[in-house]
């Protein structure tokens, strides 16, 4: 690539250290990959480990790292402005403006007495500033572990990881303060020119989704410290089986899932956050033919079925936008998209079935909608138990409905929804003495219309006995015997119906 913009990109006066010492050569080709991590050549090492990026390394100097971010990002800015360039030149500028910063801040130290700048700390200091500049900095390593699903912070020394194991541990600190935690924060809200999000005062929640499909959720000024949670989804290509060997639920619930999704019942998906409904979503999805065109809808992605293109051939992956905060002539923001924009354009795709990814309040008529047409339909909402589920959805139902009564809410939510499953999430002390997470399907109900209040009707398909075990077969609804056509195993839902008798009456 050639550009004018890479050649002496740090000449000014104000910046000490052209004449200075050099970055070592060892450190100077950087390799940068679009979708990849930051590669220093000579050395081997790269930004997806610890000990060039994270924050155990001891020779990086995370103030010095702050600033010269903060430095490298008005120089790209001042560099691309009116002629941007797309990620990958970006980068590329961006690396050259990394290094001659750091040449700088030698040369700055060399004049001062403080002696020169080993090798390590050379590598160390380019590969942190970049992270913090295009990636995300003291978290990068955190978010690359391949065993690491969630990360939790409470404050900026205070971080805990989630493994794939399900496992919890201790993670070193992600900033040297709470404010420089924060400040970062901001700096990956206003990032993206696409996805944008203000994070202040004003606007004091933050949701963004991160390169390579993390979700970063996060609050401060309303919390003792800043909360930050980011979820990093490393069970894309998922199926039922999968789930059946992890214990979230029998082979015989997995069959009655399976066969639901074929017969298009509606399905939502309910638990706790960190439950596992998206993974399961996944699940549920993969039954899908390959050829069936769908469309996702969420405030930001988080299925990426159309990321599993041999899995999903006919995507349509759709996500919110916010807007940039100014209101138009019609008195809506401008650049907004919301999802009963993305449901109502779905509409002239030309799919079979529309899923919405997670229904926390205003997405509930979105969901009805979609469900109203009898596609099967499936979304994910927080609740603690299958009917729990339903009165949550009566009560997002009234809260974004006008004239909307519980008995209305009600009655179309029977009308709508087929099946709620419910995840039960526990953490429990293992006999190795770390703390797991635990996740079971509790419930699988079917939703049908009451004559009576409260309006609905509901039978336990499937139930778990005690807390902590998994769903077994309940009651089965006359109608659902004919999910056998669809692969339903019936046959083994009544024996293990009759066994669970037995064993109660003795």
């Amino acid at each position: 690539m050639t550009d004018v913009r890479f050649n002496h990109l740090v000449e000014n006066d104000d910046l000490p250290g052209n004449d200075g010492p050099r970055v070592d050569p060892a450190v100077l080709p950087f390799v940068v990959q679009p979708t990849g991590p930051v590669h220093l050549a000579a050395t081997g090492a790269t930004t997806n480990s610890a000990s060039s990026s994270g924050s155990g390394d001891s020779d990086v100097d995370w103030s010095l790292v702050a600033a010269l971010r903060a430095q490298a990002s008005e120089l790209l800015s001042q560099a691309t402005a009116g002629d941007p360039l797309d990620r990958a030149g970006e980068e590329e500028l961006g690396r050259s403006i990394v290094l001659d910063l750091i040449e700088a801040a030698m040369a700055e130290d060399a004049n001062a007495g403080r002696g020169a700048w080993p090798l390590q700390r050379q590598r160390g200091t380019a590969s942190a500033v970049f992270d913090s500049l295009f990636r995300l900095g003291r978290l990068q390593p955190l978010v690359d572990a391949e065993d690491v699903e969630n990360v939790i912070i409470i404050g900026s020394d205070n971080v805990l990881v989630e493994h794939l194991d399900t496992r919890l541990s201790e993670a070193p600190a992600v900033a040297d303060s709470d404010e420089e935690l924060i400040g970062f924060l901001q700096f990956l809200a206003t990032r993206s020119e696409v996805n944008a999000r203000d994070f202040s005062e004003a606007h004091p929640s933050l949701h963004l989704r991160l390169d390579g499909g993390a979700r970063l959720a996060a609050l401060a000024w309303v919390t003792p410290r800043p909360s930050v949670v980011i979820r990093r989804h490393r069970l894309l290509k998922v199926s039922l089986d999968d789930l059946v060997a992890k214990d979230l639920m029998t082979d015989v619930a997995a069959s009655f899932l399976a066969a639901a999704v074929k017969a298009r019942k509606s399905i939502v998906v309910a638990g706790a956050q960190g439950a596992g409904k998206t993974t399961l979503m996944r699940a549920l999805c993969a039954e899908l033919d390959p050829y069936e065109a769908i469309v996702t809808i969420e405030t930001e992605y988080e299925l990426h079925l159309h990321q599993l293109p041999e899995q999903h051939r006919i995507v349509h992956a759709i996500e919110a936008r916010p807007g940039s905060g100014e209101r138009g002539a019609d008195g809506r923001v401008l650049g907004e998209y919301t999802l009963h924009d993305a449901l109502t354009d779905s509409f002239r795709l030309n799919v079979s079935r529309q899923i919405i990814g997670e229904v926390r309040g205003k997405e509930i008529w979105p969901m009805i909608k979609a469900m109203e047409s009898g596609t099967g339909s499936l979304c994910t909402t927080h609740a603690t138990s299958a009917e729990a589920t339903i009165d949550k959805l009566i009560t997002c139902a009234m809260e974004e409905g006008k004239d909307v009564d519980a008995q209305v809410a009600a009655r179309k939510l029977a009308a709508t929804v087929d099946l709620i499953v419910h995840i039960d999430l526990r953490t429990i002390t293992g006999a190795d003495g770390e703390r797991y997470r635990q996740r079971r399907v509790a419930e699988i109900v079917a939703v049908d219309r009451g004559e009576k209040d409260p309006g609905y009707a509901i039978t336990h398909v499937f139930a778990a006995p005690r807390r902590g075990d998994v769903a077994v077969p309940g009651t089965l609804p006359d109608s659902y015997r004919e999910l056998e056509d669809f692969g339903f195993d019936l046959s083994g839902y009544l024996a293990a119906q009759r066994g669970i008798g037995h064993r109660r009456a003795s």
